[in-house]
């Protein structure tokens, strides 16, 4: 029993059926070319067992190959009117006596394959009108065939450059400052992975990349071992990204029953949608127990899921840097920030401001209690060096806030 078929190739045979219907030939298929060998990718035929799908050959010997290479007409009544074709494999086994070949072309000029029928015995009725039909048929499948031609190139794509970073170990990780608002002292930092810069693509975008291809899991395994390497040296908590999919994996529950877990801050987004949050209670309760935080980031970015929040009971609220950048020149951005510390302060969770670029920010929002803050204020992620721990000081200081319209309201 051969392969069940694929809505697209299903499509495909519909279109060969019609050109095998309308020329009255034996067989029709649909070739694909990679330049050194013709695959049979879909297959119409009278004789399954002369014809069969899988089939491959060499290119350079095939009357598709000789066709485009202008060594044959694309339309051959009888192969032994042509002693180029009778040369071919194709006129001994499966002795094909008639044939009509066009190209499948996709939208950027690509040659993919072949649109092809042939018969067993010659035929005088062949003409440039089934030339013509062939190539509407063709164009059809060039429309059915490139969507998944663009996802085969697309996932090429992201694993070619995947495959160096996960034979490297992982992402490179930097970690970035987390400062107490109210002493200016690092508590702590985010580990932050790293891709090369000539991808020209976001860490998030890596990683959902790599999930669509079902290598997400690994690349963030690797990324959370990279930045364990850094609580040997890092002062205070390191913070870790992880997706609640990756986070059920055994593989993550191996890694995380190896860590020191009270100096590790687990953060799971936001948005990340969670399927069942009774198996990620059961995953993270033993760890939370033996000291292991949790945090739920990006907060605010669209208070899509506030139960996400309720139901997992974060020990930490990181708002999201759109909240905070210019939160010092704007009432609605410091009414929500407000907000959300009440609403932190009522789970016991304790709240870190991403993007924190400006002293006037941070002074504003440790007027409105927020507990810890991080951004290029504090210092930009980077690799920090093995160094001995030196006494705590201030990353910086924090000024006084003049008084905020907002803020002054609060009664």
């Amino acid at each position: 029993m051969g392969k069940t078929r694929t809505d697209a190739e299903e499509q495909i045979a519909e279109l060969l059926r019609t050109a095998k219907k309308s020329l009255r030939l034996s067989v029709a298929f649909l070739s694909r070319l990679d330049g050194t060998t013709q695959h049979l990718e879909v297959v119409e035929s009278s004789v399954p067992f002369l014809f069969q799908e899988g089939y491959q050959q060499v290119q350079e010997v095939t009357l598709c190959q000789a066709v485009l290479d202008k060594k044959l007409p694309a339309v051959i009544p009888n192969l032994k009117d042509f002693p180029e074709a009778m040369k071919l494999p194709a006129a001994r086994m499966p002795r094909l006596r008639s044939y009509v070949s066009v190209p499948v072309t996709l939208s950027d000029g690509t040659l993919y394959g072949t649109f092809c029928a042939a018969g067993l015995t010659s035929d005088k009725d062949l003409t440039k009108r089934d030339k013509a039909l062939m190539d509407v048929l063709a164009s059809a499948a060039s429309v059915i065939i490139e969507p998944q031609v663009k996802e085969t190139e697309r996932r090429s794509g992201i694993g070619h450059r995947l495959d160096p970073v996960v034979a490297g170990g992982g992402p490179l990780v930097a970690l970035q400052p987390i400062v107490d608002l109210r002493t200016g002292l690092r508590i702590g930092s985010e580990a932050l992975s790293r891709f090369p810069a000539e991808w020209e693509r976001t860490p998030d975008v890596v990683f959902a990349e790599a999930h669509s291809v079902g290598r997400g899991d690994e690349l963030e395994l690797l990324a959370l071992r990279r930045a364990a390497e850094h609580l040997e040296h890092a002062e205070g908590y390191v913070a870790m990204n992880v997706s609640p999919g990756t986070l059920l994996t055994p593989a993550c529950t191996e890694l995380l029953s190896e860590l020191p877990v009270e100096r590790v801050l687990l953060e799971l987004s936001e948005h990340d949608p969670v399927d069942d949050y009774d198996a990620l209670a059961a995953v993270l309760d033993p760890f939370r127990a033996a000291g292991l935080r949790l945090a739920i980031d990006d907060v605010g970015a669209g208070f899509s899921s506030l139960r996400h929040i309720v139901v997992t009971s974060p020990d930490v609220i990181k708002i999201d840097r759109s909240l905070v950048t210019g939160v010092h020149v704007d009432p609605v951005r410091t009414i929500l920030i407000r907000s959300l510390v009440d609403f932190a302060r009522g789970l016991g969770a304790r709240v870190v401001a991403e993007g924190v670029e400006t002293a006037a920010e941070a002074a504003v929002l440790r007027d409105l209690a927020v507990d810890h803050g991080q951004g290029w204020y504090f210092g930009r992620p980077a690799v920090p060096e093995p160094v001995s721990t030196p006494a705590p000081e201030p990353v910086l200081a924090i000024p006084a806030p003049r008084p905020h319209p907002a803020v002054a309201r609060r009664g």
